[in-house]
């Protein structure tokens, strides 16, 4: 297979594992939100688990060809602690956010009676009151002002990047082994939502956010969507990329060093092994050394 035509099949990956992600996880805030009674009000957890099970899902569905990032904050902390390519950075970022457009427009097309429905009995409209947004991007919660939603994505975005480079690090001997680690990473997704997520609704994506919300600015809720209650549109945005660059960092320069078999590794000796991009991969060896190249 040529490169080009690896590069273009990892951007599609790229497009297909966030717009499934979206898919679920969009169609489950509209099950939270949207019905009366809500089979999840009183089972919060089942939504967080819904969007870790997207998040797993889609690393199996295309982890094997991109390592499946699914986030422009993991893309650039790859490439900034695992040796990514810096060209392919834009790239992946732009496909990610299309396929949040894309899984928002599945949602939307699923929904579109229910959101109707439910926004005509609640006297609501989307341009000016935000009608059912929520069932599409972040917004923050009770008592939360956008600077502290600010602090709250970075933060958490932090533990996402720190916690998936630690669930993927070759030297980590207690890391899932082969393909389980898809598992862990939905299941770390869910305990992030399950414990902070009514802070802001858990974006710690730009793409996750920023995809539906372009959507949504299109498909009627306007200025509800873009720039959003405070301008709060660039929150998801700026927040993970930093946060997750951080958590990346932390792992990689504090507790890596310190792992038993990274002190007797190549990288000890001035040699940049190949280390998983993501996921544990079903490819050669050499597959993986060309990709983080």
């Amino acid at each position: 297979m040529s490169e080009k035509k690896r590069f273009i099949g990892e951007l599609i990956s790229e497009f297909f594992a966030v717009a499934i992600i979206i898919l679920f996880g969009d169609g489950v805030a509209a099950m939270y939100s949207l019905y009366d009674p809500s089979p999840y009000k009183t089972a919060y957890w089942g939504v967080c688990i819904v969007w870790g099970l997207g998040v797993t899902v889609a690393i199996y569905a295309t982890g094997a060809i991109s390592g499946t990032h699914a986030n422009p904050a993991i893309t650039m902390a790859l490439a900034l602690f695992r040796g990514f390519s810096w060209k392919k950075v834009l790239p992946y970022m732009g496909a990610q956010v299309l396929g949040g457009f894309a899984g928002a427009t599945l949602v939307y097309l699923l929904y579109n009676p229910v959101i109707d429905h439910y926004n005509m009995t609640h006297h609501l409209t989307r341009a000016i009151d935000g009608g059912s947004a929520g069932v599409f991007f972040t917004h923050p919660g009770d008592f939360v002002t956008v600077s502290h939603a600010f602090v709250d994505e970075l933060v958490l975005t932090a533990v996402l990047v720190f916690g998936i480079f630690a669930i993927t690090c070759q030297y980590n001997t207690q890391a899932p082994q082969a393909n389980s680690s898809a598992l862990i990473i939905g299941l770390l997704v869910a305990t992030i939502g399950a414990s902070c997520g009514y802070l802001d609704a858990w974006a710690i994506n730009p793409a996750r956010d920023f995809g539906p919300r372009l959507f949504c600015f299109f498909a009627g809720w306007g200025s509800s969507a873009l720039p959003a209650p405070g301008s709060y549109w660039w929150v998801p945005i700026a927040a993970p990329m930093i946060g997750g660059p951080i958590g990346g960092g932390i792992y990689h320069y504090v507790l890596r060093p310190f792992m038993p078999n990274y002190m007797a590794s190549p990288a000890m000796q001035g040699v940049n092994p190949a280390e998983p991009v993501l996921v544990v991969a079903n490819e050669p060896a050499s597959v993986v050394s060309n990709r983080a190249s």
